[in-house]
């Protein structure tokens, strides 16, 4: 297995140990309640996966060629901990596997208290003009 990735078409190689974290309030509009679980005034689940992404793909960035984009295959996120409206987040994402196109990430979130969710998030860098292509095929 590689310990980067660098074809033509990328920016920056890609190195294990890349690193990203990104802070963000819990608003309402985030809650488990607004997601439809009434009585569950918390962070909800899809939301913070939706975190955890947006960290990943901020973290691939400036790796990526102009035509290049990133696509999530597979995220094991274990969410321990509610998080009340109005407290801070800080998502924490870390290259672990760079296999080829397929991109391997730590993912760590954490409160202004305690650890909120742990686990692994899986991306595979492909070119936008055949993932187009593709979307294309399924369309016809």
């Amino acid at each position: 297995m590689p310990m980067w990735y660098n074809n033509q078409a990328m920016g920056a190689k890609l190195e294990i140990g890349r690193t990203y974290s990104r802070q963000s309030r819990v608003e309402e509009w985030m809650t488990a309640e607004k997601a439809g679980n009434k009585g569950v005034d918390a962070l909800s689940t899809p939301t913070l996966v939706q975190l955890v992404e947006d960290a990943a793909m901020a973290c691939l960035a400036p790796t990526l060629g102009e035509n290049q984009v990133s696509l999530a295959t597979h995220i094991d996120l274990e969410h321990k901990s509610p998080v009340p409206v109005g407290f801070i987040l800080r998502t924490e994402v870390e290259v672990v596997l760079v296999d080829g196109p397929r991109v391997s990430f730590a993912v760590r979130v954490f409160d202004e208290q305690e650890a909120v969710a742990e686990g692994t998030h899986e991306r595979y860098v492909m070119d936008r003009t055949k993932f187009r292509s593709k979307l294309e095929e399924k369309l016809t």
